[in-house]
Order: C-alpha cells, then structure tokens, then sequence
C-alpha cells in the first residue's frame, strides 16, 4: 500500500468492497446507500463492478425507490463497458440471485454469439450442482429456447434429469424443436417413465412429435403414453393429428 492508499483508507479496491455493507444497507437513510452507488460507478476496476451487483441482490421499501435505484445501478455498471463483462459474467456463474439483471447488462455489452458463450458455459457449471431454488436454471433455458446455436444441445441436455419438474419442461421446450439427436432417448425415457409428472409427459410428446424423432425401442411404452391428439405413424413417430 502506498502512502497515498494509507492517507484515503486504502487502495482503488479496498475502498469498493468496503462500501458493500453501505449497498447492501436495507434500513436507514437511502441516501447513504445512493452515495455509495454513486460512489462506485466512479470507480474504474473490476471489484466496483462485483459490490455494484450485490444491489441487485437486495429490496428495499418503497419498491419505487427500489426500482429507481436497481435501474441506476445498471446504467452505472453498463458505463463500465467491456471491463464489466468479466465481474458480471463470474457473478452470473457463482450467485443465484440477479440472473435477469445480470442476464440485461451481458446483453448490453456482448454481441450474440459472446452472450451465448457465456450462457452456455453457466449452464454446463449449473448441470453438476444442486441448487434448492430452479428459477436461475429456468430463466437462463429460457434465453436459449429458439437460438440455434451448436453450444445449446449439450449445454441444456442435463437439465433433463434436473429435480425440478419447471427446468425438465425448460430444457424439454428447447430441445424438442432443436432436434438435438443426443435427446432422442432421453426424451423417451422421460416420457415412459412412471416417476414422471403427467404435465412433464405432455411437454415431452409435443417436444417428440416437433422432433421428429422415431420411437424404436419404447414403442409398447410410448403407445402406452399417448393420448389425444397424438398417435403414432406408421413409421413410429409421434405424430399430432389436425
């Protein structure tokens, strides 16, 4: 620490991480939470960007001010340009919370093919660890349904086995219409499988008739499974009829 770090109470940093708590600050004045905001969008290094985030991760009353201040901290950290993409980028990966806020700025500051990048890297992290509330999982499926992109198929295949019933229907409504090979069978398993929910087994037919994909192997079970308006064709797919 230089002299100067020692005469302002420490380094560009330092200095950032310690207004967290003024951030983070629920009760009392709002004005000293703002300051602090103002604070750190004046600030030009990394860990600016990651304090700046935990205000996303709290609410405050009134929800007016709340929402006034949670869109400031978006302009703040936008202006941060490419030096934000890094910090937002760790938080989206490590926090369960802010996925949609965290989600808008990548957006702001990545082209297309970039954001998918680091979408589909999140979602290969989150596939191998347990997470008690699924609406990260669900909102980050959710912004790759439609986007064909080779990245998507095995980045969203796991969530097929995922404990919740809303991200197995995320990642099923992806990969139905992307007619990704690889989720034939697991689809099917799904399906057929008595452990599955009836509204889980209704996502995977519609998914297995928009994919085309045959049914050899399950077809006494898919058989089993159907109910209207799908059957199957002669060349044992599922098929909606009109």
């Amino acid at each position: 620490m230089g002299l100067f770090d020692f005469l302002t109470g420490g380094s560009g940093p330092e200095k950032a991480l310690k207004l967290k708590s003024k951030v983070t600050q629920k009760y009392g004045e709002p004005s000293t939470r703002q300051k602090a905001l103002q604070q750190l969008g004046e600030m030009k290094f990394p860990e600016a960007v990651t304090v700046l985030l935990s205000r996303f991760t709290i609410t405050v009353d009134p929800l007016t001010t709340d929402a006034d201040e949670k869109e400031h901290t978006f302009e703040l950290i936008k202006n941060f340009g490419q030096d934000a993409v890094e910090p937002v980028s760790a938080f989206l990966k490590s926090s369960d919370q802010a996925t949609s806020w965290s989600l808008r700025i990548l957006q702001e500051l990545l082209a297309e093919d970039a954001l998918m990048g680091v979408i589909t890297d999140t979602l290969q992290h989150l596939s191998s660890r347990y997470t008690r509330d699924p609406e990260k999982k669900v909102v980050l499926l959710h912004h790759v349904q439609g986007k064909q992109d080779p990245r998507v198929g095995p980045a969203v295949l796991p969530f097929l086995e995922d404990m919740s019933d809303d991200v197995k229907i995320a990642a099923i409504n992806i990969l139905g219409p992307l007619k990704y090979e690889p989720a034939r069978e697991p689809l099917l398993k799904l399906l057929t499988s008595e452990d599955t929910a009836r509204r889980v087994q209704t996502v995977a037919l519609a998914a297995l008739a928009e994919s085309g994909f045959a049914v050899q192997g399950y077809q006494d079970k898919v058989q089993a499974a159907l109910v209207e308006p799908y059957s199957l064709s002669n060349d044992g797919r599922i098929q909606r009829r009109p």
